[in-house]
């Protein structure tokens, strides 16, 4: 009976199941000559966001560049945390696409510029200094990219999503499709060829919201073109309309026609849910290489298995060895880590600074973790703009509770009694330096009038998201930190410190720090140069799955190499543990910086001052985050290491 009626449930939630769909990620159904109802929309929206370009970290908005613009009465749609963060305007477009509806060289709008007026001068600098910077446009339609497809020399088609607003010829390079009679000149992208793939779909499939001459849209390409209309628009020309080299004199006029072509083509071999597909494929059979991102992670799983397996095999034999011998003189006479047990646990140096760290560390790493998670679930799609760094910001506030607890839990060890200074630290230190390194290059942005600054409103949100949500929590997690009895140790400290003997290059702190990070770096490299794609060259990042891996071994690596380090360094008499254990497993995140100095250098054409200041601004935010979360795996790796082989031998 219970049998039937649990199949009873999971047949009940597989039939609503089949009609759940993500926030943001239920089709559309568009229908031809009909009205937009709540199950069938006539009207095809295209809605256009920010231009951003490889060659500088400064987005614009789509109106910065003074193309043709939709009446006021359009609304923008609402934008969620992230895509503000991340500089994303999304906005109505003029473009008046009906479902089914070709159209053939439709005229948008005429653009005059006059001599006469400086202001119209400034916009035509400012067209042409976007084009001579490739900046591109993103076009969204049924949350859809707008992409650009080439053919390839292996006669395979690569799609991106944007596309250039224009090409240029200047100092013998020359960025068109096909030759141009002047020389270092620019050419408007004023003429688009859309071309919307649907899928009709079947009554089967659709169910009760089938309609005739129905579709939904799985695809939307287009084709940029430069057209000298010679003052009548759509006329036959294929002469590319440049813009003028110099400022107009007094009299003098210029005109630019912008207008557009819609092409609809049926395709049922495509599924609607299937649509993203040729996008990502395309990215992946350019971009990534698989065979050499899983031979770098079983490369490093081998590694850690040979470290795990050499560490467990020599401890064993330590700690049968001491426990075998009686006399107290035969275990003075002993080399090796038990000489130290006297002083492993005694509190080091800035024990605030450090519980302070290990706390912020915990909190950036359950973040990590349930992002990626989430990610790994698809609750975190590219379709779903801007829920990656939502999802991020608000697990991090909502985590200062475990943050504060630790940092008590650690520092009431190390004996400390200034608790309002660990509080505040804890819940003020690292999100002030994030804050702190956003807010001054949100000041850049500002100046430079980019899309991406942030606005004042959303600065005081995610400051009362700070003070009014995570410091509470931390607070919180904090007050039942320091209620909580002080951590035991397996063994006593003494009261007079033991004397360091002097150490080997290979056991000194700096040398050991400096290798401690190549091992888990060398995990992440490959995967690192794909993300770095994603954040400055709009590439989307989709591999959610091979990054938890890669995470999960990041974890493993930091926390082996920690460990052995640490075993390395007590077995030379070296009881100084605590910072180094931090540093050695967080010194990764300037292997980090080194590499992202190499991507910007080898990888990126970016050359003015405020772009090389933002994204090395950016870049530090992000090192100073992994540090955390690297640190604190290690420094908690290595705790757990030294009470687990103190407590099983025997002391005297």
């Amino acid at each position: 009976m219970k049998l039937t009626a649990i199949l009873l449930v999971i047949s009940i939630c597989l039939y609503h199941v089949q009609s759940f769909y993500l926030p943001g990620l239920a089709p559309v159904n568009y229908c031809k000559n009909g009205e937009d109802t709540n199950t069938c929309k006539s009207k095809v929206d295209l809605y256009v966001n920010r231009l951003n370009t490889e060659e500088s970290v400064i987005p614009y908005e789509y109106n910065h560049f003074d193309f043709c613009l939709p009446s006021e009465e359009l609304k923008s749609p609402v934008e969620n945390l992230g895509q503000v963060v991340f500089g994303e305007r999304i906005r109505p477009s003029p473009y008046k696409i009906r479902f089914m509806e070709n159209q053939t060289c439709t005229l948008l709008c005429k653009k005059t510029y006059s001599g006469n007026d400086p202001q119209d001068n400034l916009k035509l600098s400012t067209l042409r200094k976007g084009i001579g910077l490739n900046y591109q446009h993103h076009w969204i339609v049924d949350n859809m990219p707008v992409t650009t497809c080439y053919d390839t020399e292996e006669n395979e088609q690569f799609c991106t999503t944007g596309f250039p607003m224009g090409c240029y010829s200047k100092n013998g390079r020359q960025t068109c499709a096909k030759p141009v009679s002047k020389m270092d000149a620019s050419y408007i992208h004023n003429h688009v060829d859309l071309t919307i793939t649907y899928h009709s779909g079947a009554k089967e499939e659709w169910g009760s919201q089938f309609q005739e001459n129905g579709g939904r849209i799985i695809s939307v390409k287009v084709v940029p073109r430069s057209i000298d209309h010679r003052g009548k628009p759509c006329s036959q020309t294929e002469d590319y309309l440049s813009l003028p080299i110099k400022n107009l004199q007094q009299g003098e006029t210029f005109e630019i026609f912008y207008t557009y072509s819609v092409t609809f083509i049926e395709n049922n071999k495509v599924k609607w849910s299937s649509r993203w597909d040729y996008i990502l494929e395309s990215m992946q059979h350019t971009n990534i290489q698989w065979f050499s991102i899983l031979n770098s992670a079983v490369i490093v799983l081998f590694l850690s298995g040979m470290v795990a397996m050499i560490l467990l095999r020599t401890l064993h034999k330590d700690i049968a060895r001491y426990n075998q011998i009686d006399n107290g003189e035969d275990a003075q006479e002993e080399f090796g880590w038990k000489l130290v047990h006297g002083d492993v646990f005694r509190p080091p140096r800035k024990g605030m600074l450090l519980s302070v760290l290990l706390g912020s560390g915990v909190q950036v790493f359950c973040m990590t973790l349930v992002t990626l998670a989430f990610a790994c679930l698809g609750f975190l799609s590219p379709a779903n703009r801007g829920a990656l760094m939502t999802c991020a910001m608000v697990l991090y506030v909502l985590l200062g509770s475990p943050a504060g607890y630790v940092s008590a839990r650690i520092y009431k060890s190390f004996g400390g009694e200034k608790w309002k200074s660990n509080v505040l630290l804890t819940s003020m230190l690292a999100p002030g330096i994030v804050f702190g390194l956003f807010f001054f290059m949100n000041l850049i942005l500002w100046a430079k009038g980019s899309s991406a600054a942030i606005p004042f409103s959303t600065l005081l949100g995610l400051l009362a998201l700070w003070w009014l949500v995570s410091v509470p929590l931390t607070f919180i997690g904090a007050f039942f930190g320091f209620r909580k009895r002080a951590i035991e140790h397996p063994v006593r400290t003494n009261q007079i410190p033991r004397l360091i003997p002097e150490q080997s290059i290979y056991t000194q702190a700096i040398p050991g720090i400096i290798m401690g990070g190549v091992l888990p770096f060398g995990c992440i490299f490959i995967q690192l140069y794909f993300i770095l794609k994603s954040i400055w060259s709009s590439q989307m990042y989709y591999m959610f799955g091979l990054l938890f891996l890669v995470f999960i071994i990041l974890v493993i690596t930091c926390a082996e190499t920690t460990i052995l380090l640490c075993y390395f360094h007590l077995c030379a008499e070296d009881y100084h543990w605590w910072w180094r254990s931090y540093l050695t497993s967080g010194f990764t995140a300037i292997y980090l910086f080194l590499y992202c100095c190499h991507y910007f250098f080898t990888k990126l054409q970016i050359e003015d001052l405020a772009s090389t200041f933002l994204y090395f601004g950016y870049t530090l935010i992000m090192v100073f985050l992994f540090n955390l979360m690297t640190g604190t795996i290690g420094f908690f790796a290595c705790f757990w290491f030294i009470r687990q082989i103190y407590s099983v031998v025997k002391v005297d």
